[in-house]
């Protein structure tokens, strides 16, 4: 696909008046195994290491199971305030748990917060049953796998429902982000339940009324996810924060221990608030460049951008963001207002490139009989033009 061979004046002007400051963060080198780091609104990555493995995800898979109860609920296949019973497979479960028996019928929304706040192994099993196709866990796990490729998360594969051990239950750090996104922009009516502290089901487990969370309680505008750990996994973290009007999304796994996992995620939070800001590079309707156009009325298009072209960039250092024009021209005529023609590609050092659409600025009619003349001759000139010694 052709470049434009240059950018326009005004946008040249802006790139090194904003950019030239700013330089790519110093990277940070974390002790997870796996980590994936995003920033909500812009997209941007922030960080990825080994975040396409598929590792064994503990209690974070449990992000799962409750979005595809937060979905039930939404289609009328599940009510909040529907009592489900316990069963003695449900009942069984180790490891952190709800103490449900077979005694029980729980409301769905006491599962949910057991699962959320409690980590319920138990209460992840009720929900499981209930939704299977076939009335048992395995059946809900292969719900899961298939829900999660219908999602993206093309590395993540269940065994279970609550992440207990298994072979093959495997997710990958870029997976469990893309899901801890989709809890927080699909279903908003539930996502406060993660930023909970507590929950006490029924006064039954003293010992287990707290979320393990370690950001809820730091007032650095933590409000989620999900914790995970097993011997296998180490210690893991899916977790959200927003300051300013910006959310940052991260997953990390591996780690030795709960302070270590408490640390290393405060670390990822701040420096991901901190490194890096959102600056806006051209308003919506700031001509980029000009495309030329084919046997239209005017040569040239401007090219625009539809919306505010807002970027997450380093705050620190001085390299500068790179940015060209493509578009496949010349553009044949005629052309409409707001037709996309074209795309801004950034491409800021040490971040993904940022490709942003460009569209037509204004209509641009077919020309008329003298523009057709003019078009003909001059493809005449350039076919049959002045050989190189100048003779016709």
């Amino acid at each position: 696909m052709p470049r434009s061979p240059a950018l326009a004046a005004p946008l040249l002007a802006l790139l090194l008046a904003l950019l030239l400051p700013f330089t790519a963060a110093q990277a940070f080198e974390t002790r997870a195994t796996a980590a994936f780091v995003m920033d909500q609104s812009t997209g941007t990555v922030l960080m990825a290491k080994n975040a396409d493995n598929p590792l064994p995800p503990a209690s974070m898979s449990k992000l799962m199971t409750l979005y595809m109860a937060f979905e039930a609920i939404r289609d009328g296949r599940l009510s909040a305030e529907e009592q489900l019973p316990v069963s003695q497979h449900a009942m069984n479960y180790g490891g952190s748990t709800m103490f449900l028996d077979t005694t029980d019928r729980v409301k769905v929304i006491d599962l949910l917060r057991g699962i959320i706040v409690l980590s319920g192994n138990d209460a992840c099993a009720v929900i499981a049953e209930t939704l299977s196709p076939d009335g048992t866990e395995a059946g809900f796990a292969r719900l899961m796998t298939r829900r999660a490729r219908q999602m993206g998360m093309t590395n993540s594969t269940f065994a279970n429902s609550n992440g207990w051990p298994a072979a093959g239950h495997r997710m990958s750090m870029r997976d469990l982000v893309l899901l801890a996104n989709h809890l927080i922009t699909d279903f908003p009516e539930f996502y406060p339940m993660f930023a909970e502290t507590e929950f006490k089901f029924d006064g039954r487990a003293p010992q287990n009324t707290r979320n393990r969370n370690p950001l809820l309680r730091l007032n650095i505008g933590a409000d989620g996810l999900k914790t995970g750990h097993t011997s296998e996994a180490g210690y893991g973290l899916v977790g959200s924060a927003i300051q300013g009007g910006r959310r940052v999304i991260f997953a990390l796994s591996g780690l030795q221990s709960a302070p270590d996992r408490a640390e290393v995620s405060e670390q990822i939070v701040n420096w991901a608030f901190r490194q890096f800001s959102e600056t806006t590079l051209v308003r919506a309707g700031e001509r980029v460049a000009e495309a030329d156009v084919w046997m239209g009325k005017f040569p040239h298009v401007g090219l625009v951008p539809a919306a505010d072209v807002t970027v997450l960039l380093p705050v620190l250092a001085q390299n500068k963001v790179t940015a060209e024009v493509i578009y496949q021209g010349p553009v044949q005529a005629p052309i409409s207002k707001g037709q996309e023609l074209a795309q801004l590609v950034l491409m800021p050092e040490d971040l993904p490139e940022i490709r942003i659409p460009l569209v037509a600025e204004n209509d641009v009619s077919e020309g008329g009989f003298t523009v057709r003349i003019r078009t003909a001759t001059g493809v005449l000139i350039g076919q049959f033009g002045p050989s190189a010694d100048g003779a016709l």
